[in-house]
């Protein structure tokens, strides 16, 4: 067996079963996401949500999904046709694409490059297109008008959230995700993860992470009056489907970097529990019902308030955060809490 994994065929091999492996872990949360967001908004509005289909309604989201993939696709007059189905399917690839360099354990990753966090800045930078291409297609104005407002907001997002992964970078010296949890594991358990020392960025990282992922708040470009549903209006069944799967793997994701870089991913609070990757999806777990309890109880912002917001609070906060962190790590303030190069370089 040894042998045949030294071949270029079993190399071959083991790469597709890990890919597949980490494909089936996206996919498989992806269904108990949507039940556990449905399940806060009902808990939140006193009402009981899904609870018909399987045991405690655990399987009304593959009913869900059963129903979107028989479903007729309806394409509309005029439509782009090569565009209109190519946008949905590059939403959904590169959202799982992403998941590549994302480790769940010490070793347990299935691309391990020292550029991972440029990787994943790069792929959330490509998914704009997706939501472009999809309301150009559509030939519908308010659909183009609302893909227009989601590319706008995800890129006014995406400049805090690289401001502030700058600042992680410079305190571990690595863009590896592997290396910033090592940077994370101290003497003091979750007192040593970078959640405290880049406390204020933490809450500027998660709201970045709703605008970036098109949640409520933030979610103005499908929830507007005059734009009907933003650039997704003139989809139904499948490709409609590929786009909410897209955008709740890309919201996972968002939780499972919140988890690297300032909760110490794997590692255990305690310093006297084992570490593994147990703690890293109780955490990812725990974001994502973060996200699901800010949709459930926070008001809508209007366009102008959320743009406002980005290039005039967040930006401008983030710039400055990576000049103090710089700062703070050139001198080795605060007993190096800035500077951990020989811990995760």
């Amino acid at each position: 067996m040894a042998e045949f994994l030294d071949t270029a065929l079993g190399i071959t091999v083991l790469i597709v079963a890990q890919s597949l492996l980490v494909i089936a872990f996206v996919m498989i949360s992806l269904l108990f996401l949507v039940y556990g967001d449905r399940k806060v908004w009902a808990a939140v509005q006193m009402r009981r949500g899904p609870n018909v289909v399987g045991p405690f309604g655990l399987l009304q989201s593959v009913a869900d999904a059963l129903k979107y993939v028989v479903k007729e696709v309806v394409i509309p007059a005029g439509v782009d046709r090569p565009v209109y189905f190519l946008a949905p399917m590059l939403s959904f690839v590169l959202a799982v694409l992403a998941w590549s360099v994302i480790p769940f354990n010490d070793g347990w990753v299935l691309a391990d490059i020292n550029v991972a966090v440029l990787f994943v800045l790069a792929i959330a930078s490509l998914e704009v297109y997706g939501v472009i291409m999809g309301g150009w297609a559509s030939n519908s104005k308010y659909a183009f008008l609302g893909s227009l407002r989601s590319a706008a907001q995800m890129i006014s997002y995406e400049v805090s959230l690289g401001l502030i992964i700058i600042g992680v970078i410079i305190s571990t010296g690595s863009m590896n995700f592997g290396a910033i949890v090592a940077a994370q594991d101290g003497n003091w358990g979750l007192f040593s993860w970078y959640w405290l020392p880049h406390l204020p960025m933490v809450v500027l990282f998660f709201v970045s992470c709703l605008a970036e992922t098109n949640r409520p708040p933030f979610d103005l470009p499908e929830a507007e009056s005059e734009l009907v549903a933003g650039f997704m209006v003139e989809y139904s069944s499948t490709p409609y489907l590929l786009f909410m799967a897209g955008e709740y793997i890309a919201i996972f994701l968002m939780c499972a970097l919140i988890s690297l870089l300032f909760f110490g991913g794997w590692l255990s609070p305690v310093p006297f529990l084992p570490d593994g990757p147990h703690w890293m999806i109780l955490k990812m777990a725990f974001f994502f019902f973060l996200f699901a309890m800010v949709k459930a109880i926070v008001p809508r912002y209007r366009y102008d308030q959320l743009m406002r917001i980005g290039w005039k609070v967040f930006l401008p906060l983030s710039l400055a955060w990576v000049v103090i962190v710089a700062f703070f790590a050139k001198f080795e303030l605060f007993g190096g809490a800035y500077a951990r190069w020989a811990v995760g370089g």
